[in-house]
Formats: structure tokens, C-alpha cells, sequence
């Protein structure tokens, strides 16, 4: 018998998604209220980092799951 109701296992590729997304949002906020350029080029290459990190866990939980492949499905 399978539990129809019960929540997915959170796994640590799905725990640095998340993080890895917040951390580039936070990123992009500190970017925007940088005083000087330099400033807010090194933050958004550190948010463009943070991003490719996000996109790993999101492919490695995709090739967990099928069913974060395909929304519709």
C-alpha cells in the first residue's frame, strides 16, 4: 500500500536548489543597492554563479524524478 498523501523525501540536491536560489536572489538585491559598479559587477557574477550551481541540483533532481522532467505529466 502506498501513501498517496505523504511528502516527497526532501533530498540535499533539492536542499541546495533551494539555497542556491535564495542566494542569488539575495545577490541580485545587494547588486541593485551597490554604490559602486565594481561593486554591483562582482555581485551579479556571484548571482550568475550561484545560478549555474542551482541548475546542477535542478538536473540531478530532475534525473532523480521523472516527473520534475515534465510538469504536465
Amino acid at each position: 500500500m502506498t501513501m498517496a498523501g505523504r511528502p516527497r523525501r526532501v533530498t540535499l540536491d533539492g536542499q541546495l536548489l533551494g539555497y542556491w536560489e535564495r542566494e542569488a536572489a539575495r545577490l541580485d538585491g545587494l547588486a541593485s543597492s551597490a554604490r559602486f559598479a565594481w561593486q554591483r559587477r562582482r555581485y551579479l557574477r556571484k548571482a550568475e554563479a550561484a545560478r549555474a550551481k542551482a541548475q546542477v541540483s535542478r538536473a540531478r533532481e530532475a534525473a532523480r524524478d521523472p516527473a520534475l522532467r515534465d510538469p504536465e505529466a
